[in-house]
């Protein structure tokens, strides 16, 4: 066996054994004990975890590569650090004959302190139960999980193998020396100390801040860049960040919003129509048109509103759209024919207005909602092409 160990044999370890297996790797788990794990690192930079790769080298064997590992045994124990120099191969149990079987590859270290008869570290397979819905044996003591392997039933060298393509599961996790950054692999795991740090699989870098893990940067003023997770939320309320299709967002406590919603817009192009003398909201085949808002900082906001109108029958008079504005159920303007468009021809005339909101609340919500009238009942006043359209003045 290639792999080296410190500190387990009663006899025997060498100076180079000592050498290879200082590894200073304690990234700490809670006061006395340090995560297990493969210390990362690759021979061409473009991989977190390389150590202890294991890839196929027939169709019951796996090799496993080199690698550096620490493995934390109980907290009277102490931590393992092993090293493997060179590639070590593993081979498997044929197949069930019935159902499929998961098997678990692990660096385990035996020390007969604690355990049994044995001091040595070893590359073992911890072989699962035949099952019809089979599942891994759990880690033993003293080992550090490093894939799954699923055997088929009936799987043997005579027969095709392992389908290592789509048999191995991935388990190992990486670890790094106190104060620096954990790449991580695998399941994330709870901080031991607030201010610990971690760079995640989609390359966001997260601060432990006592009870979970947060996004960086969360310095005040820090845009969180669009490379961080969508589902990451914000740490203090009035963050920014740069959001999807590089729209600005601001965290609102609870959630990503837009940092400058708008503008608003709604618009009908079914044409209708009203006899009524008196602002209605409705017309004879078409229900009400309304938008809602919300006020921004500045507490102003641009109103445009339009309709192309015409009236029908006999007689002299005029067609009005308006609009009321309210916040919940507080009337904040109210229709005004001062304040309406109108139209007094019996032909299509598209009209339109661009006025200002003021006195806003700001960050509460309004709703503006169309109303129309005729100064005839005998007129029917016809509104086409009804449209309304807010801008918040940021």
């Amino acid at each position: 066996m290639n792999l080296r160990s410190s500190w387990v044999a009663e006899t025997g370890q060498t100076r180079e054994d000592t050498r290879l297996t200082q590894i200073g790797a304690t990234n700490a788990l809670n006061p006395v004990q340090v995560r297990s794990g493969i210390l990362p690192g690759s021979y061409d930079g473009k991989y977190r975890l390389s150590g202890f790769w294991m890839t196929n080298s027939s169709a019951m064997s796996a090799t496993v590569s080199e690698g550096r590992a620490v493995i934390q045994g109980d907290v009277s124990q102490g931590a393992y650090p092993v090293t493997l120099p060179a590639s070590e191969t593993v081979t498997f149990a044929p197949g069930d004959a019935l159902y499929n079987r998961v098997d678990l590859v692990v660096l385990r270290v035996y020390d007969k302190l604690y355990e049994g008869n044995r001091n040595e570290a070893v590359i073992e397979i911890v072989q699962g139960f035949p099952e019809q819905s089979a599942k891994a044996q759990p880690v033993p003591a003293r080992s550090l999980p490093l894939y799954e392997v699923t055997v088929p039933a009936g799987a043997s060298a005579g027969n095709g193998g392992i389908p290592w393509a789509t048999a191995l599961k991935d388990r190992r996790t990486a670890v790094s020396s106190v104060g620096g950054i954990l790449p991580v692999e695998g399941p994330v795991q709870p901080g031991a100390y607030p201010g610990q740090y971690q760079d995640t699989p989609d390359a966001q870098l997260q601060r432990w801040d006592g009870g979970k893990w947060v996004a960086y940067p969360q310095a005040i003023g820090g845009v969180v860049p669009n490379s961080v997770s969508s589902s990451a939320q914000g740490t203090y309320t009035g963050q920014y960040r740069d959001g999807v299709g590089g729209r600005l967002e601001r965290w609102t406590g609870s959630a990503w919003a837009p940092a400058f919603p708008g503008p608003y817009f709604n618009d009908t192009l079914t044409a209708s129509y009203t006899t009524s003398t008196t602002w209605v909201s409705t017309l004879t085949d078409r229900a009400a048109l309304s938008v809602t808002f919300v006020a921004p900082g500045s507490r102003q906001a641009i109103l445009t509103f339009g309709s192309r109108i015409q009236l029908v029958g006999t007689g002299s008079g005029a067609g009005f759209m308006g609009v009321r504005v309210t916040q919940g159920t507080t009337v904040h303007r109210d229709n005004s024919d001062s304040y309406a468009v109108v139209c007094q021809s019996p032909g299509n005339i598209s009209v339109s207005t661009t006025q200002r909101l003021h006195t806003l609340t700001a960050g509460a919500a309004y709703t503006v909602t169309a109303y129309y009238r005729t100064t005839n009942s005998a007129l029917q006043a016809w509104f086409n092409n009804t449209y309304l359209h807010v801008v918040p003045q940021h």
